[in-house]
């Protein structure tokens, strides 16, 4: 909190000039206002006042005697309301700005939440289809199976026999949450404008974040984001659905406010006694849920963000992923990233790892690559002896380079972090259900099948080990040099800054002499890669056992060295019969 006093009077009257007026009242049908006619009135009053109650509720917990303890935080946010529940539990998977006791304890944010009156529920289900309980459902559960902050999900049969499950919004929810929202950016604003600034300090903008979890809220508040979520993932990350599978989006019982999907007649992924007892194989569930999330995050780039037990459901012994609320995104380029730490962790080049952590993200003046390049030094000495993913912790390889890029001030984007967590959250899970699965070693072999198809000759060296990489990364360099030199002098760009004595005819001699070089380096180049892939089963692979990649390579590499020996002693020739006309 800065020193300058907030003007809370001159804020209460902003507010005050607010219109109370409930706007999803007009939305609501006959039936459903009358529900909730004592909640409308009851919001309207609080809302005037809303400021006020806040500083009564922080005063209450010991706000201002020094701070606010992880349990502490959690009762304030219950006691300040619905917004502030699903900011926690936003911010409870945030390790990056929060410390793990407090992301602990919001945790329990999702638990515990007092349920949706049924009489409610089955009215906002009216009011959204235009349609009575009866006519939609065969068999309808007043009792809600979960409660959550923003809404409640039931079970129901349709009338063609569909077992499903709808989810309904909570009425009023909304409009108190955007109401929080306003108050907050309010309030973020003069907090902003008090804050002592320094050019050289690091200044968190309080406004931005509460826009960037107000953009949060409003996605969970409209479930067709949920929807669509869902059937992205039905289509493009489910590559067979006897092997693991997600529910079916039933679009015509889906709105902004409720989203139907088929229900999953089975157990959480918790239940292992249960899953036993059915006869269910839990290595091989196991091994399909961590090929597929590695499948989701190499070759889709969309992920299950959240993927604990509860969010994981098996039926007739086949794995549901289910809740995707929180999705997460990655491109090619944070792939590549992530592939490139990798690869420097296991070569121990100290270099590339710099580069790499610092394309991550955006740094500030406070960077400083030469004390980077001192802690990245001291990161790598600990994995000292990997030689391949398998002998890597992903979560916690992947959370202690976010620290590093947050001591130098590099601000990461958070995929990375909604990344670490959720590797971290499968890790778990396979750690109850079946740990003698070797999760890493999955990963690893998914990630050697990426560089396969994506090869390039510099990542083999790199895995090749340092000793190789050292001289491999200087060879490479050598052909993109060599062909910009050749190009730049053959379009007669270039420049020697040296006396050059003699005719015209050496000159042209020499442009003959450094182009034959060159190609009998990149011959060499091509020919250590043809060897180093001679180790590697990739298909396919010749008669002879070995890869026709690296045949091709070897034989292309032969080739060139003779073309352009052949074509420097041609050269030498004509040379010297000059000489002696």
């Amino acid at each position: 909190m800065p020193k300058n006093k907030i003007d809370q009077e001159q804020l209460e009257k902003e507010l005050a000039q607010e219109n109370p007026e409930v706007a999803s009242e007009h939305q609501m049908g006959e039936k459903l206002r009358k529900l909730l006619e004592v909640d409308i009135e009851d919001h309207k009053k609080k809302s005037k006042g809303r400021l006020g109650e806040m500083i009564a509720i922080f005063a209450k917990h010991n706000y201002y005697a020094g701070g606010l303890t992880p349990l502490e935080l959690r009762t304030t946010l219950e006691d300040l309301g619905p917004t502030y529940v699903k900011i926690g539990q936003i911010m409870s998977s945030r390790p990056d700005i929060l410390p793990n006791a407090y992301c602990k304890e919001l945790e329990k944010l999702r638990q515990n939440v007092k349920p949706l009156d049924a009489e409610i529920a089955r009215a906002v289900i009216e009011d959204e289809t235009g349609k009575s309980i009866d006519e939609i459902f065969k068999e309808f559960k007043d009792k809600p199976l979960g409660s959550a902050s923003i809404g409640q999900a039931h079970y129901g049969v349709l009338k063609d026999g569909t077992k499903v499950v709808t989810k309904v919004q909570r009425p009023l929810i909304e409009d108190m949450m955007m109401r929080d929202y306003k108050l907050l950016k309010k309030l973020a604003k003069l907090v902003n404008k008090f804050s002592n600034k320094d050019k050289d300090d690091q200044v968190i903008d309080l406004y931005s974040v509460v826009e960037e979890l107000e953009k949060v809220s409003i996605e969970e508040l409209d479930f067709r984001v949920e929807a669509n979520n869902t059937k992205f993932f039905k289509e493009k990350c489910i590559e067979d659905p006897n092997v693991v599978t997600c529910p079916t989006v039933i679009d015509e019982l889906t709105t902004k406010r409720i989203f139907t999907m088929t229900f999953v007649d089975g157990c959480s992924l918790g239940a292992k006694d249960k899953l036993l007892e059915q006869g269910c194989d839990l290595n091989q569930i196991g091994a399909a849920l961590v090929n597929n999330f590695v499948h989701q995050i190499l070759d889709v780039g969309t992920f299950h963000a959240d993927p604990h037990q509860g969010n994981i459901m098996v039926a007739n012994k086949l794995p549901y992923w289910i809740d995707f609320g929180m999705v997460g995104h990655i491109s090619k380029k944070e792939i590549d990233q992530i592939q490139n730490i990798v690869l420097a962790i296991i070569s121990q080049d100290t270099d590339q790892l710099v580069n790499v952590i610092m394309s991550m993200g955006a740094t500030s003046s406070k960077t400083n690559r030469d004390k980077l390049a001192e802690d990245v030094t001291l990161f790598l000495s600990r994995f000292n002896g990997a030689s391949s993913v398998a002998d890597m912790d992903m979560s916690a390889m992947l959370t202690d380079v976010m620290d590093l890029a947050g001591k130098h001030h590099i601000t990461l984007p958070g995929t990375y972090t909604l990344l670490a967590r959720a590797v971290l959250a499968i890790e778990g899970v396979i750690e109850q259900l079946c740990p003698e699965l070797n999760l890493i070693e999955l990963i690893s072999n998914k990630l050697m099948d990426r560089l396969k198809k994506n090869f390039d000759i510099k990542q083999t060296l790199l895995g090749a080990g340092k000793d190789i990489l050292g001289t491999g990364k200087k060879t490479l360099e050598i052909p993109g040099l060599t062909a910009e030199a050749l190009t730049t002098f053959t379009k007669g760009r270039t420049k020697i800054n040296t006396e050059i004595t003699g005719i015209d005819e050496q000159l042209e001699n020499g442009g003959v002499l450094v182009k034959n070089v060159c190609l009998v380096l990149i011959s060499c180049v091509l020919f250590i890669g043809g060897c180093i892939l001679g180790g590697y089963n990739i298909e396919p692979i010749t008669p002879t056992g070995l890869p026709l990649l690296s045949v091709v390579l070897l034989t292309f590499s032969a080739a060139l060295a003779i073309y352009a020996i052949r074509q420097l002693a041609k050269k030498s020739k004509e040379s010297k019969k000059k000489k002696k006309k």
